[in-house]
């Protein structure tokens, strides 16, 4: 989500999938492959994932992307197989990555990786365990950083490898069809791409904003019940029985 707040709001042009479509022509899809392996493991939360995925979709089913010969839910297809590798392969590469660098890696703080998004992507693995390789694919930063937490940790490989995959399948399906059906069904999305980002950051958000709800919904919940303990405490009356009393 934050990287299509981030095109929408400085209009930087590699972020953008109609500039990339217009420059590398044929080659779009190609580059999308890489911009998807580097956002999911190499640590550049910024790239534009969500968005690709999405603008794939819509280009596929409005013609205006043409990768292999054949109708276009066979071309779907192998696009979504192709890109489910890409992510995946980039989760693996982060995950080997933490796993062999894990500690100078948790300490650094630096531009790129940043030790609050770490910290932040290490509470959210703890809480939800093997599901945040599914659900962190849906959230910013989290995407990013979730595998290499996940080789920190020290989480068994097998173990990764399969929740990695379900995650990438569902990440990289829901979105590119979402993108696909609604540039087959409203064909004039493909002259205003930016409409279509704003319905893929409504669907991000949903996530985030559940999660930020869920949370302050645990907090109030742990203030009452920290404060209803404060006051049933029983109260110690000063003693009577001192010598000469």
């Amino acid at each position: 989500m934050t990287e299509i707040v981030a095109t929408m709001a400085i209009g930087i042009d590699f972020l953008d999938p109609e500039w990339l479509l217009a420059q590398f022509g044929s080659l779009f899809f190609w580059v999308c492959l890489g911009i998807v392996f580097v956002e999911c493991g190499l640590f550049f939360p910024f790239l534009p994932g969500d968005s690709l995925l999405f603008a794939i979709g819509i280009f596929i089913a409005t013609g205006q992307l043409d990768i292999f010969p054949g109708p276009k839910p066979v071309e779907l297809l192998i696009a979504i197989g192709i890109l489910t590798a890409a992510a995946w392969a980039g989760n693996i590469n982060g995950y080997e990555i933490g796993r062999r660098i894990g500690p100078p890696l948790r300490r650094h703080d630096g531009r790129v990786i940043k030790k609050k998004h770490l910290d932040k992507t290490e509470e959210f693995f703890h809480k939800h365990g093997k599901k945040a390789l599914v659900i962190g694919r849906f959230l910013a930063f989290v995407r990013t950083y979730v595998t290499v937490v996940a080789g920190v940790t020290q989480m068994e490989r097998r173990v990764f490898y399969v929740w990695s995959l379900i995650g990438g399948v569902a990440w990289v399906v829901s979105i590119t069809l979402i993108g696909y059906t609604l540039g087959d069904a409203i064909p004039w999305l493909q002259h205003n791409i930016d409409y279509a980002i704003l319905a893929i950051l409504a669907f991000t958000a949903v996530p985030i904003a559940f999660e930020w709800w869920h949370n302050r919904r645990k907090a109030r919940r742990e203030a009452a019940t920290s404060a209803g303990a404060s006051s049933d405490a029983p109260v110690e009356s000063p003693s009577t029985d001192a010598a000469g009393v």
